[in-house]
């Protein structure tokens, strides 16, 4: 008899994730008809153990807000995820589980079309998991880096909304949204930025993909910018845990 092999995503809220489609897809593909892609909502990580300790489970991703969360309960960590201090996949082999970052392959992979020599400051919003593998990736390529956070912290690179001005928006190119905002269903929500001072100089990237057009996208759009959704990046950083579960 095949063992069944489970994947799946761990996460808070997943009716919005492509992953599982994604994934069902591949394996309806590549005729791999014991492998099940599942989605695991929980509400806090206290029963991941058991997910974890599961002899049929052998890979899985974590979506927000648990991609730093997760980090103690795993085995170990690539050196990336461990600079990044965000692991968004897990690979089970041998009674360990590794964590490893992929979100900063997919956002390489995906914005490197599109990098001019003009894009060499990035404003990312939000300070989360997410925004770690971004500002890793970006730093990588030796863009300079500043956060937009909602509170003050000690850390000169991080800007909050009440200080956010023109200048600041002039001098950062790249704009990224890593925040859940405008999300699915929320369509009507965007992150709070003067969209006025945004320029068709400027490359505006949301990490969201549902919907393709968030109002931050289509707002940056009115201003001529380009835009850019996450989509590309969502394939990317899938493939490369794809990659990495079949080692």
């Amino acid at each position: 008899m095949v063992m069944t092999r489970k994947f799946g995503l761990i996460g808070e809220k997943l009716s919005h994730s492509f992953s599982k489609g994604y994934f069902d897809a591949k394996f309806l593909k590549l005729s791999l008809s014991n492998y099940v892609y599942s989605n695991y909502e929980f509400s806090d990580l206290s029963r991941v153990n058991n997910l974890l300790n599961d002899p049929e489970v052998v890979g899985l991703n974590v979506t927000n807000p648990y991609k730093t969360q997760i980090i103690p309960y795993l085995s170990e960590l690539s050196n990336e995820a461990k600079e990044i201090n965000a692991v968004n996949c897990i690979k089970i082999a041998n009674g360990k589980s590794i964590g490893f970052n992929t979100d900063c392959y997919g956002f390489s992979q995906s914005i490197k079309p599109f990098l001019e020599p003009i894009h060499n400051k990035a404003l990312i919003i939000g300070t989360g998991g997410s925004s770690k593998a971004v500002a890793y990736a970006l730093q990588k390529i030796g863009v300079d880096v500043f956060y937009l956070s909602r509170t003050q912290q000690a850390n000169p690179k991080v800007i909050t909304y009440d200080s956010l001005n023109a200048n600041v928006i002039n001098a950062c190119k790249l704009i990224v949204n890593c925040t859940p905002i405008g999300l699915f269903p929320d369509l009507n929500e965007s992150p709070q930025i003067p969209y006025e001072f945004i320029t068709p100089e400027h490359l505006c990237y949301d990490l969201i993909y549902n919907p393709p057009e968030t109002q931050f996208l289509l707002k940056c759009k009115a201003q001529g910018a380009l835009i850019v959704n996450g989509l590309s990046m969502l394939h990317q950083q899938a493939e490369k845990a794809w990659e990495i579960w079949q080692e």
